[in-house]
């Protein structure tokens, strides 16, 4: 007898495959709690900073935890951790274990199962009457980022009862109040739990007394349960040492499942616990739900500065979207839990038309289980709802600040699913971080008065974000957001012209000082800022086409058709396109902006550079050309070739004989593209990422290879990299380039783009699949659904939002339709 699973799942892990498990738990921009693979509650990042590893908790191994009671008629009772059995590294430390809660009795028996956002933990023990299956998420609803910010996550527990006899059982949830820590710093001071009942829940209210209002740790929060009866609290344990207090609350709850109240006695970090109790029948099965909200307003900027007398600025804090919409913690709760019903229903639409797809297993999984990095630390919202993100996260601080252009280029997730938040992006990049020449400032500084600061420019980042633009324009339609944004765009794209700039002679070819991902700068064409610049000319063309700029639209593609020629007579070698060196004279011949001085020393005979390299992604520029409907920027057959050369050259069966000079992403018998390959001969001294290997980069090089048609090599490199982040080693919801939960690795919402063929114009009213049958999921960023291709026949289902639609191309096969249909949730449109 086992609880039937009513959430869809894509992986299922057991034994060692749960070690490293964290799924995030937590709304976009709100910071999230983990559910470890076990059933546990790590990497508590709620406090405004990441948290690798922070279990908040008093000494000794108490942490959160959640346990069960349960009691079959005339048995004895019996009290468990609701978790599974401890990992061999769990067990050793200086006092022994140092695992939260390591001497609680746990759970035999322990499955994990994911489709992200759900997670789901199975439990059973021959010596428990009752099989437990902890089902938790937070909603994530393509096109609604409102209901996919919320600082909150879901815990349900389905309890089974297995005998024949009828079974009381009880849940409960401890939570230590760390209100003034955040895992880094801070202190807890004057905290206090209250517990309070509201109409629909009841529970427990976590505050501070004492911690400074203005302090980023300071906040509330709060932990319910929609039971509305069988409840009993703790907002305080007995202060006790030597595991007396631990011991009080074990025999409280092991008698009977219920608890008694203990009088608060001062303790600055206060747990509190949250019973319910219920009564099973013979092979019934009841559920429990705990809601754990939280609200901590004061985050602080990315880039402190200091008022005129050298003390903080009061601008740094520049706070959190959701603490605008929410007064607290329990006003978070009171205007959820209405809401929970319809929120998983929209949020099990979502995941079970995606997992319906056709899309094949590995690419299925690394585009949808990425799409956690949304919700991590990585990323936050300022008040007036605009998304920022860092490039990824160290263990206790963000690392690489600013929105970095040249790595938020390469994610495609954003703009698919929540086409508003792309767009505040790329507002902030044109209209705050753009200067009156044309530089865009890679990293944005905050707050937005400080925006243009770095003053740095990127030659991808900034070629990559007039293709984004182009891109959110033809997905949203919106006519005032492209003229608003189109001068500074346009200056953006001139900015490449200027004296020592990326193009001066105006050729259509980069020979300037070019900074970029790789963290140095390149001198001389290359195909990564080739192609981007060649894909940014021809975005330019089409929007300057569409505002009525002849001339200026001229001038791109007679830039694109000279650029585009040049690259493939020039870096083309027969199997891949090559970096021709070329420094320039002096330090002078170098406009200001463009040096940042990260490479070579000395300018003239620079050091750092591709050179013959085979790169993973010199063909990224293309990705987009492909994702936006642009045509090939160089001839087809290179593009093919060299992605065949990529998958040849850079992919290792095994690293186990490969010498890496730097970080490890990949180690061992794993399987792995590398950042670059010299078939050719190699540089002394390359760009300082050679030897490395970085998934989002992966993605760009395998999703490339769908769009060509070589799926076979493909899904190959995308099941490289699934296979690495296998719960064992890593997690699987934490793909790391530098830092944790790195934005890069969002590339792989491409694979389904790419394996669909989809694409869709608002400004036209056109939507695009592939000549491949079957079922597909696709979005827009405003609407999202199914399209089901059989043959000459498409049944498309509009599952949220809304979508306009004049045209319709499927392979070789165009319908026009006889008039514009705005189609709406719940629409339906076949043809054939």
């Amino acid at each position: 007898m086992t609880i039937q699973r009513t959430w869809p799942a894509l992986r299922n892990y057991t034994g060692e495959h749960l070690d490293r498990i964290a799924l995030p738990l937590g709304g976009i921009g709100t910071g999230t709690v983990s559910l470890g693979g076990r059933g546990d509650l790590r990497d508590w990042e709620i406090v405004n900073r990441p948290a690798k590893g922070f279990v908040p908790g008093p000494r000794f191994g108490r942490g959160p935890f959640f346990s069960l009671w349960a009691r079959e008629a005339g048995g004895a009772a019996v009290t468990r951790l609701l978790e599974g059995p401890l990992g061999a590294v769990g067990y050793e430390g200086a006092s022994g274990s140092e695992t939260s809660n390591h001497g609680m009795p746990r759970f035999a028996d322990c499955a994990f199962e994911a489709a992200y956002p759900l997670g789901q933990v199975s439990l059973s023990d021959k010596e428990v009457p009752v099989e437990v299956r902890l089902e938790a998420f937070n909603p994530l609803i393509p096109t609604d980022a409102e209901r996919s910010s919320l600082p909150l996550a879901v815990l349900r527990y389905r309890l089974k009862n297995r005998s024949k006899k009828t079974v009381q059982a009880a849940v409960c949830a401890t939570i230590p109040n760390f209100i003034g820590t955040d895992g880094a710093g801070g202190e807890c001071k004057k905290n206090r739990n209250r517990f309070k009942k509201a109409k629909r829940f009841q529970g427990l209210f976590f505050d501070s007394r004492g911690v400074d209002v203005h302090a980023a740790q300071w906040g509330s929060m709060a932990l319910v349960s929609t039971a509305g009866s069988g409840v009993s609290q703790r907002t305080a344990w007995l202060k006790a040492g030597w595991g007396t207090s631990t011991l009080d609350f074990w025999d409280d709850f092991s008698a009977d499942g219920a608890l008694e109240e203990r009088k608060a006695q001062g303790e600055d970090m206060p747990l509190g616990s949250l019973a319910v109790k219920l009564s099973l029948k013979p092979g019934v099965e009841r559920s429990i739900t705990f809601v754990l909200a939280w609200h901590f307003p004061n985050r602080r900027t990315w880039t402190p500065g200091e008022d005129c007398c050298g003390e903080e600025d009061p601008t740094d804090t520049i706070g959190n979207y959701y603490a605008e919409r929410f007064k607290n913690a329990w006003d978070v709760v009171a205007k959820t839990v209405p809401q929970l019903k319809k929120l998983e229903q929209d949020t099990l639409r979502f995941v079970e038309a995606f997992c319906g797809s056709d899309l094949p297993a590995d690419a299925k999984e690394a585009a949808l289980f990425n799409l956690s990095t949304l919700r991590t630390q990585t990323c936050f919202r300022t008040p007036d709802g605009n998304l920022y993100g860092f490039e990824g996260y160290n263990d206790h601080e963000g690392c690489c600040l600013g929105s970095c252009t040249h790595v938020w280029n390469y994610e495609q997730s954003t703009a698919f699913l929540f086409g508003d938040l792309a767009k505040s992006m790329r507002q902030v990049e044109f209209a705050h971080a753009t200067d009156e020449q044309g530089m865009m400032s890679f990293r944005v500084y905050l707050p937005l008065t400080r925006s243009q600061q770095f003053g740095k420019a990127a030659a991808d980042g900034q070629m990559g974000c007039i293709v984004k633009l182009y891109r959110d324009w033809q997905l949203c339609g919106d006519e005032a957001f492209l003229r608003q944004l189109w001068p500074h765009a346009k200056r953006a794209l001139e900015f490449c012209w200027i004296k020592g700039g990326w193009d001066a002679d105006r050729d259509g070819v980069m020979e300037g000082c070019q900074h970029n991902t790789m963290d140095v700068e390149y001198f001389g064409p290359n195909p990564q800022m080739g192609l981007w610049y060649l894909c940014a000319l021809r975005a330019a063309e089409e929007m300057a086409t569409h505002l009525g700029e002849t001339d200026f639209a001229a001038e791109c593609r007679r830039l694109f058709k000279s650029g585009s020629q040049w690259v493939d007579e020039h870096l083309f070698n027969g199997e891949y396109y090559e970096h021709k060196v070329m420094p320039p004279k002096n330090r002078k011949a170098i406009a200001p902006s463009l040096l940042l001085g990260a490479g070579a020393s000395d300018v003239t005979k620079p050091d750092y550079q591709l050179a013959q390299g085979c790169l993973v992604d010199q063909l990224v520029g293309q990705l987009l050309a492909h994702v936006c409907g642009l045509g090939y920027l160089v001839k087809k057959g290179n593009v093919s070739k060299t992605l065949r050369s990529i998958f040849k050259y850079n992919r290792r069966t095994s690293l186990e004989g490969h010498f890496n000079c730097l970080r490890s992403y990949a180690l061992g018998d794993e399987a792995a593209l590398l950042m670059a390959a010299y078939p050719k001969g190699r540089p002394k001294n390359p760009f300082p990422y050679f030897t490395e290997v970085m998934t989002g980069f992966e993605y760009t090089a395998a999703v490339g290879m769908l769009y060509e048609g070589q799926e076979r090599n493909g899904l190959r490199c995308i099941g490289d990299i699934r296979a690495r982040y296998d719960g064992r080693k890593r997690s699987p919801f934490d793909e790391a380039e530098c830092g944790h939960h790195y934005a890069r690795a969002m590339l792989a919402w491409g694979a389904v783009l790419a394996w669909s063929g989809f694409r869709y114009s608002a400004v036209s009213g056109t939507m695009v699949f592939g000549k491949r049958t079957g079922r597909f999921f696709w979005s827009t960023g405003y609407a999202w659904g199914t399209c089901n291709i059989k043959g000459t026949t498409a049944d498309l289902r509009v599952l949220g939002g809304e979508v306009e639609i004049r045209r319709l191309e499927i392979g070789a096969r165009t319908v026009d339709l006889p008039r514009s249909r705005r189609l709406k949730t719940g629409a339906r449109l076949r043809l054939g």
